[in-house]
């Protein structure tokens, strides 16, 4: 992969106005939360989209280092987003979908750790288109590793245009990406209702380096607090897992954010809680 032309970070940064429009993105894609989804009722492993026979297919390598993982060697959950958001920004620099024309807003991730994958291993990410909408799709990563790792995820994207908000697709897109998606139809919609009254609370601080270059805290980060709402737990996360996160709303430097978190059968829920809205919620089951 080559990132000759790749324009520069601060190239597209953030005016008031962004983030003001980037708000309104996230309105527009909100939907009323269903209750009973199949996020929260399934147990175990959810069957997930397979590889397509024909369509685009990207491939990606990384190697985890030392920050990816946690004390005991293992990748993070939060690395593994990264690694996500990563690779699919590969992808869509590649065919003209990227930044600085076209920007994606992440609306839902599912992450299954099938067995975990290690410090100092080669990952395999193998990505494609595995449904679309007018202004969203989803998309599907295989995370392999060296000595035998296997981590699926599939994440649902909004698309925006140059001024930050929801974007119908036009050009080639359907051309570039329809065919691995054949033909399926994705919603946006939020699917994991709110945490009860009675759940734990604790401030959940901010740093500066959790934000990205629209001015919010990165999808990426949001996972840290499943990480470390786990091992308070003394959940052990190196066993088979899945993870569901869903964002609502963006988060900024200056809000005050709590996080809340309630007990589930083998895992548990979360949210992060700004001026009293949840603008994050996520479940975690040991599979």
């Amino acid at each position: 992969m080559k990132d000759e032309g790749r324009p520069p970070v601060a190239s597209f940064g953030p005016s008031q106005d962004d983030v003001c429009a980037l708000r309104l993105a996230f309105a527009g894609t909100s939907m009323v939360v269903e209750e009973n989804s199949n996020l929260e009722a399934e147990p175990g492993f959810r069957a997930l989209v397979p590889r397509p026979a024909s369509g685009r297919v990207f491939v990606g390598h990384r190697r985890v280092r030392l920050s990816d993982a946690d004390p005991v060697g293992r990748l993070r959950l939060d690395s593994v987003a990264r690694y996500l958001q990563d690779v699919a920004g590969d992808d869509v620099f590649e065919t003209g979908w990227g930044s600085p024309d076209h920007f994606w807003l992440v609306r839902r991730t599912v992450i299954q750790q099938r067995r975990p994958i290690s410090i100092e291993e080669t990952v395999e990410m193998t990505t494609w288109s595995s449904g679309t909408a007018s202004s969203s799709a989803s998309r599907r990563t295989t995370l392999t590793s060296e000595r035998g790792g296997l981590i699926e995820a599939e994440s649902v994207w909004v698309h925006l245009g140059l001024e930050l908000r929801p974007e119908r697709f036009g050009g080639n897109f359907f051309d570039v990406y329809g065919p691995s998606a054949n033909g399926r139809h994705i919603s946006p919609r939020l699917e994991l209702s709110d945490l009860p009254a009675g759940a734990e609370r604790e401030p959940w601080p901010l740093r500066y380096c959790d934000l990205d270059v629209l001015g919010h805290v990165n999808n990426a980060a949001y996972w840290e607090a499943i990480e470390e709402t786990a091992a308070q737990k003394g959940i052990n996360l190196a066993l088979p897992l899945e993870a569901a996160l869903e964002f609502r709303q963006p988060i900024d430097l200056e809000d005050e954010v709590e996080l809340l978190h309630s007990p589930e059968p083998s895992g548990f829920r979360l949210a992060l809680v700004a001026s009293g809205e949840s603008r994050a919620v996520a479940v975690l089951r040991i599979a």
